[in-house]
């Protein structure tokens, strides 16, 4: 039986120092370091300069008044704010109860963090890694990713820039309805290619939230393979567009050589024709492939929309137990008001027979009226 872990991803405070271990805080012990590995340490400066300067320098060139030129771009953004100079994400797959970094199952979540990291830069092309580690020596193993955020293209200030949310739409998280933002998007997409991880080691991804939360999770699966789909169409397309080329060789004319059985092309056209059945021959293998990763594809979203219609339904059905639970409980709330408000009238016909009995009646109404005169004094 596989086991069941959670995954967190959350933003850390960045502290270059301690995850390098140049600083070590009273939670580090320091038999483990040993065991912890460091991806890549570049000083931040340097990748400033590589990521920038060019971009730096076309902004510069445009600019007729000296005091608009940028001279250090690094410490405009260190001293500004409006963006950071870098981000850190963290990641951890259960707890310090169930995956100690000492026991058996920490050895192999520190295995699936190594595995998950190997293709996080290629993933995100859009966040410059420039520090990364797996720590070994705290409780829990865990991955300490720090990274610069950059946009291409910009048409306000250099072209290629600082930008963590101009970063993540660029690969495609754009943001959506309230709280589901671009963070969100990215987070769960992490969390879906480290859960793929999990899975190759038997490490099943423990969601705990509501109802809500999984049915968003779905609907974000759904989305990604809607994605996947309409780029193999676009694939197929672009290839069908291309095969327009192949049909422009039925235009060839050969000529008879004379006095031979045999015919001649023009150099020109004897290239074409070579090249259009190279072609013709990779678009076809490549179109077969293409076709059954779209029809896989299809049948992907319809598992998932049955999934979906599934959970709306489970929702539906639990709001309408929560209607009726709360109706029965106003119902005997109502029915104990009234069995209450009966004995109270019993209990004062009983009172007021005892007072007529007894003669009282007019001596609580002469008190009655002189508490009404002492209180208007």
């Amino acid at each position: 039986m596989p086991l069941k872990r959670t995954i967190s991803v959350m933003l850390g405070k960045g502290s270059v120092n301690h995850n390098s271990r140049k600083f070590k805080a009273e939670n580090i012990d320091a038999e483990r370091t040993s065991q912890n590995i460091t991806y890549c340490n570049e000083p931040i400066k340097q990748v400033y300069h590589n990521l920038f300067n060019d971009a730096l320098q076309r902004y510069n060139d445009k600019q007729k008044r000296a005091d608009r030129r940028i001279d250090n771009y690094y410490e405009k953004i260190r001293t500004g704010k409006q963006e950071k100079l870098f981000y850190e994400v963290i990641l951890q797959i259960g707890s310090k109860d169930n995956m100690a970094a000492i026991s058996k199952d920490g050895q192999l979540a520190a295995k699936v963090l190594d595995e998950y990291m190997q293709d996080f830069q290629q993933r995100n092309p859009n966040m410059r890694v420039f520090s990364a580690h797996l720590h070994m020596d705290e409780a829990t193993p865990h991955l300490h990713i720090d990274f610069v955020p950059f946009a291409t293209g910009s048409k306000r200030g250099l072209d290629t820039r600082v930008s963590f949310k101009q970063a993540l739409a660029e690969q495609g998280f754009a943001g959506g309805a309230r709280g589901d933002t671009e963070w969100s998007q990215w987070v769960r997409s992490e969390k879906e290619q480290l859960s793929q991880v999990m899975e190759r080691h038997d490490i099943q991804w423990e969601q705990l939230g509501t109802h809500d939360e999984h049915l968003s999770v779905m609907n974000y699966k759904k989305e990604q393979r809607t994605k996947e789909v309409k780029a193999l169409e676009k694939s197929i397309s672009k290839i069908q567009n291309q095969q327009l080329e192949v049909q422009a060789v039925d235009k060839i004319e050969a000529k008879p050589v004379p006095l031979s059985s045999k015919v001649m092309l023009s150099q020109e056209d004897y290239k074409t024709l070579t090249t259009a059945a190279k072609k013709y021959v990779a678009q076809e293998n490549k179109k077969s492939k293409l076709q059954k990763l779209l029809d896989a594809a299809n049948r992907k979203i319809a598992q998932l929309e049955k999934k979906v219609s599934d959970l709306l339904k489970s929702i539906a059905e639990l709001t309408k137990q929560l209607d009726q639970y709360r109706s029965v409980r106003g119902q005997l709330s109502v029915g104990a008001l009234k069995q209450e408000n009966a004995e109270l009238k019993k209990s004062n016909a009983l009172y007021k027979s005892i007072i007529e009995q007894h003669g009282l009646g007019r001596l609580l109404g002469k008190s009655k009226s002189q508490r009404q005169e002492r209180d208007s004094r």
